[in-house]
């Protein structure tokens, strides 16, 4: 996919970057360039490929799911303006 003059220009229009001929045509250039590396990329023949998260199967070490500390909420909303049922109230603030 090549982009053209006017399809750079538009770009920069809608990004709302300012830019003049010069850096249009070297935008244009590295577009291009950048499209054409896609374009590589999907020639390849990926079939039978499994698609992995990481480049390394590596697994970080899991703790048990258990409660270490002791439940604080109380504490926890002595400070706060306004709490009902151990939730805190705050203003509206959108109408």
């Amino acid at each position: 996919m090549a982009l053209t003059f006017d399809d750079v220009q538009r770009l920069a229009w809608l990004a709302r970057i300012e830019i003049d001929a010069g850096a249009t045509r070297d935008i244009q250039a590295k577009l291009d360039a950048i499209f054409a590396m896609i374009d590589e990329l999907l020639s390849i023949d990926t079939t039978g490929i499994v698609p992995m998260a990481h480049a390394q199967d590596a697994m970080l070490p899991l703790r048990e799911d258990a409660v270490t500390e002791v439940d604080q909420h109380a504490l926890y909303q002595q400070g706060a303006p306004s709490v009902v049922d151990g939730l805190y109230l705050v203003p509206k603030v959108i109408e």
